[in-house]
């Protein structure tokens, strides 16, 4: 073991976070490229655009909480966590590199019919490599780092290399373009997930957690029991599944009236959760709140990273048409080349998520974690939380000028620094040590099943006729998470 490790000091953390970065980068440039390439370069609607999005929810479900269980009990190459994370960098630098090459690809299996299919599988390879990478790069902070605040302050450090790299990408993408970003992050996928791997020792064996009763099984049936706050998500996202996939869309005109009827069963099974947490508290019940409010966070945000592209194409480029492009001006400031119209919608996107993620890179360190220290997790996350919030209902209500969507923007980034930071220590404390990776998947269906409800949201959005919606959306969404998070209680380690 190397001594940076033994003291744990800030190099260290910082290497440790490397991996995480490394699909934090990939993410970012999804979120930077991939509506904005399949429908300016290869003509995808909306509403397929959304079904694409789909398949990085899909392979999450499967692929989390299998690569989980597995990395808890496994051993080899050095590691437990290692060898996936080193497999799923491979693999994303592969699939990135897949992403300005779908057109050739499905000329090679029957031309330009094949475009839709080339991209789901593309687009479901990039996020089954995200998601074999997430869960062991996210647990091995846990494993390596003692409960409390040295735990906190890696997960901060994590978001505060990953945020500062998501910075970068956005940058890429407004001063070099789209095509050249996705070459750079297919570079550093592949350095950040490998390298690191060489200067971190993991231990052979996992302790388990205060909080746990040590060498209780979790069984599959456990599982789903555990997950019962989500099974409104969960019953929509099987409806999806058989709409699109079996059915070739037959149900299309149920998706919108199922959509609010999932999300009310939601809530009931909510209420059902607290009320039984006021009985008796356990950290099963506590995860379980978690799971619940986390999974209304992320609607509203995949919702917006979703939608966000053509909210910027029909909402601000018409109100900009005849006036200087901030966006096209700051890219031609760097490159002294002049930017055209097509490139608009995609710069000032990127130029808004830059601003995001630069607020979300510098906060977790330099004000969240020392807020914790005196306020608490829970207290602290739930502020945060409360300026997302804020920032989804400026964007609903003045998002259509460009200044005001960056304020905007800035705005959620208070948020957004704590949804990919805060959280993972706070969860990390609810579950036992030894089975770290299985609850990581588990935290995961929080993430995965409420993105898939985006189909249903893209359907609403049409429909609506107004892509201001979107933020509409994104406020119900986060209004009802803040709620929930009030009910989740700060750690304690007498509760068993």
């Amino acid at each position: 073991m190397f001594s940076f490790q033994k003291k744990l000091t800030n190099g260290f953390y910082a290497v440790l976070s490397l991996p995480v970065t490394a699909v934090g980068f990939s993410l970012s440039t999804q979120v930077a490229v991939l509506s904005w390439i399949l429908n300016t370069k290869y003509n995808l609607h909306i509403e397929d655009v959304a079904l694409v999005w789909l398949a990085g929810p899909v392979s999450g479900i499967i692929m989390q909480p299998i690569v989980g269980m597995i990395s808890d009990k496994s051993w080899f190459w050095g590691g437990r966590r290692k060898p996936f994370i080193a497999l799923g960098g491979i693999l994303g630098t592969l699939m990135l590199i897949g992403l300005v090459k779908i057109d050739a690809i499905s000329k090679m299996f029957g031309g330009a019919h094949s475009v839709f299919i080339i991209a789901v599988i593309v687009a479901l390879l990039l996020d089954m490599s995200i998601n074999v990478t997430f869960n062991p790069a996210r647990s091995i902070i846990a494993d390596v780092t003692p409960q409390g605040e040295a735990r906190t302050k890696g997960y901060s450090w994590m978001q505060v290399l990953s945020g500062s790299f998501s910075i970068a990408a956005y940058f890429i993408s407004v001063v070099f373009g789209n095509i050249f970003l996705i070459y750079v992050a297919a570079i550093l996928v592949f350095l950040f997930s490998i390298v690191p791997l060489f200067f971190i020792k993991e231990p052979s064996v996992l302790e388990a957690s205060t909080t746990n009763r040590p060498g209780k099984k979790t069984s599959f049936i456990k599982g789903l029991k555990i997950v019962l706050p989500l099974y409104g998500f969960i019953f929509y996202a099987v409806f999806i599944a058989l709409n699109k996939v079996l059915l070739a869309g037959k149900w299309d005109a149920y998706q919108t009236s199922l959509l609010y009827i999932c999300i009310i069963i939601t809530i009931i099974l909510g209420v059902f959760i607290i009320l039984k947490g006021r009985k008796k508290t356990s950290n099963e019940i506590e995860f379980q709140k978690i799971l619940l409010a986390h999974s209304f966070t992320w609607l509203g945000l995949q919702s917006m990273f979703v939608m966000i592209f053509f909210y910027v194409q029909e909402k601000i480029i018409p109100v900009v048409a005849n006036k200087t492009i901030i966006a096209n001006s700051f890219s031609s400031f760097f490159t002294g080349k002049i930017n055209d119209a097509e490139k608009s919608a995609g710069n000032i996107l990127s130029l808004g998520l830059l601003i995001f993620n630069f607020v979300a890179a510098l906060l977790p360190v330099l004000v969240l974690e020392p807020l914790t220290k005196r306020k608490g997790k829970i207290k602290t996350y739930v502020l945060a939380l409360s300026w997302l919030l804020i920032g989804y209902g400026f964007l609903y209500l003045f998002g259509t000028a460009e200044l005001n969507f960056y304020i905007g923007m800035f705005i959620c980034g208070v948020g957004w620094s704590a949804v990919i930071s805060i959280v993972f220590a706070i969860m990390s404390e609810k579950v036992d040590a030894a089975k770290m990776g299985l609850y990581m998947g588990l935290f995961n269906f929080c993430v995965v099943f409420p993105s898939m409800m985006t189909v249903g949201v893209s359907k609403i959005i049409n429909e609506s006729k107004n892509q201001s919606t979107l933020f509409l959306i994104a406020f119900i969404s986060l209004l009802i998470s803040v709620i929930f998070w009030l009910f989740v209680k700060e750690q304690n380690n007498s509760v068993k």
